[in-house]
């Protein structure tokens, strides 16, 4: 075996399950099998913490235990690609989504989904500066020749669940518990817009049209075109006192013409 097989095959056995023995453990001695199985257990751990940190409600809400069962789970099947473990774990949601042990928590992989994006906004890159002199071209140029700039990063996820609720009260003891039970019984679904204000990932509710009108931004398209998208969900959308909440709020950074 050359040196790049090998290279290879260590890779492989960190990553095999334990009590699965694969190529290169037939060809190490005992004391360098016993240091593989560390490296494998050390592994699991790791993988654990990492995934915990990414998604700490989803943690919550299957438990300790089960948790850590999954995350081994799901490093078997989907395992590093980089060093950088911070980077690991977008295939999540969908592992959750498709695992029929979690079948009566059918809102779990849409809370996997707003909570990757809070953890990946963490990492975004750093946006334009703000830029407020750039809102007087509104008054100079029709909207068909504008756009607005959204920071990096930014994410709509839409639920027929109440997510952000669920992730506000695990993380912020608000709504009560009590009230996102109601509206869960309620199928009460909610809309979850994350971006990052400065450093810090922000999570707030998105209604219909203001979903729209940010879905048609993040598209590339005009101004005019996101309000006419907005107005069909919501005939009486407020563009104004919309956007001035979302400049206070770093969800809008400046308005920029069209290429």
């Amino acid at each position: 075996m050359n040196a790049l097989a090998q290279q290879q095959a260590l890779l492989q056995a960190l990553w095999t399950r334990p009590g699965h023995t694969p190529p290169l453990d037939t060809l190490l001695a005992a004391p360098w099998q016993r240091g593989l199985a560390a490296y494998r257990t050390n592994a699991s751990a790791l993988a654990e913490r990492a995934l915990q940190a990414a998604y700490p409600v989803v943690a919550e809400l299957i438990g300790a235990g089960s948790f850590a069962l999954m995350a081994r789970q799901f490093w078997q099947q989907y395992p590093p690609v980089c060093g950088d473990l911070a980077r690991w774990g977008d295939a999540l949601p969908g592992f959750l989504a498709g695992e029929p042990q979690l079948a009566d928590v059918p809102y779990l992989a849409d809370v996997a989904q707003v909570e990757w994006a809070l953890h990946r906004n963490a990492g975004a890159p750093d946006a334009a500066p703000f830029e407020p002199a750039s809102f007087a071209l509104l008054g100079q140029h029709e909207p068909d020749a504008l756009t607005l700039r959204l920071p990096p990063g930014t994410v709509l996820q839409r639920s027929r669940w109440p997510v952000l609720s669920l992730i506000s009260a695990h993380l912020h003891s608000e709504p009560s518990l009590d009230t996102v039970a109601a509206r869960m019984q309620a199928r009460q679904g909610e809309t979850a817009l994350v971006w990052r204000q400065g450093l810090r990932p922000r999570l707030a509710a998105c209604t219909d049209a203001e979903a729209t009108l940010i879905d048609a931004l993040l598209a590339g398209q005009s101004l005019l075109a996101a309000l006419e998208a907005a107005e069909a969900k919501e005939a009486q959308f407020d563009f104004s006192a919309w956007l001035n909440a979302a400049v206070t709020q770093g969800q809008v950074l400046g308005a920029a013409t069209l290429p």
